[in-house]
């Protein structure tokens, strides 16, 4: 037997369910496309005005996979439950959950209102972003997480950010001639919503290993997407390969936390972040 043939591919995919939650957005599409690319049947769970149907649609024919896309608030339990239902009723399984929808208000953009400073952050913002990013990532886990235990084998990635293990460099979103009381800053919610993910991985880790549920975290740098030169050089200033990520550059590592590959990792928080958090 020639033992080379015989070893199996552990970043292969081929047949399972992968349900990613804001899976129509900038990086839900690139984390969609990694799995369909190793195999997966990607399922794209997102709000109705961002059409995952359409996505899902895209991504069969680029990839020639079955995708799907199902429309829904990940924020209501009703819906989470509903969204689950389908995901059953069409495949029979789920077997990776990534829970990446999250509010991301871009105060590195031209123009961005500075409503995010914390001595005004109004409350209705720090509520809807922890209902997204948090409390959604809570409903889907619990709701497809113990199917997976069910099942006796499942992984659950969910998606943080360099900002879960440093603090926002406020500097870098300053603007000359702007007050003080009127400078933008990243929200705190922000932060927190990233941080308390780190701590729902923990959690999860070791609330299902007896039944073949793993769960890791992926933290994120910042990713190039046509951001203000200023603010680009700014951030690349701080980050030790001197650049933001490209669009495609989480790809591998995301892949290697929902296949074999990582069979021993659980628990863990991979951060993926140019050296930014080295310094």
């Amino acid at each position: 037997m020639n033992i080379i043939s015989s070893i199996k591919n552990p970043f292969d995919l081929t047949g399972r369910v992968a349900v990613i939650t804001g899976g129509a957005g900038l990086l839900g599409t690139q984390h969609a496309q990694a799995i369909a690319s190793a195999g997966g049947v990607p399922v794209l769970v997102d709000l109705v005005v961002a059409d995952p149907e359409a996505k899902a649609q895209q991504l069969a024919s680029a990839f020639g996979v079955n995708a799907s896309g199902i429309s829904a608030d990940i924020t209501k339990p009703d819906q989470v439950r509903v969204m689950a239902g389908k995901v059953l009723a069409q495949f029979g399984r789920v077997d990776i959950l990534i829970n990446n929808a999250a509010n991301n208000p871009k105060v590195e953009s031209a123009g961005a209102i500075p409503f995010s400073r914390l001595e005004a952050f109004p409350l209705e913002v720090w509520e809807a972003d922890l209902a997204v990013g948090l409390t959604g990532a809570l409903l889907c886990s619990r709701e497809l997480g113990a199917q997976m235990a069910r099942q006796g084998r499942g992984v659950i990635v969910n998606i943080a950010s360099d900002l879960a293990v440093i603090a926002p460099d406020q500097r870098l979103y300053r603007r000359e001639g702007v007050p003080e009381e009127r400078q933008p800053v990243k929200p705190v919610s922000y932060s927190v919503v990233k941080a308390g993910l780190v701590g729902l991985t923990r959690y999860l880790a070791t609330y299902w290993a007896d039944h073949g549920v793993r769960a890791n975290a992926l933290s994120p740098g910042g990713v190039y997407n046509g951001q203000p030169e200023e603010f680009v050089a700014r951030l690349s200033g701080l980050i030790p390969m001197g650049r933001m990520a490209n669009l495609n550059e989480y790809q591998g590592a995301l892949l290697f936390l929902c296949s074999d590959a990582s069979s021993y990792m659980n628990g863990a928080n991979l951060i993926i972040d140019g050296g930014r958090s080295c310094w």
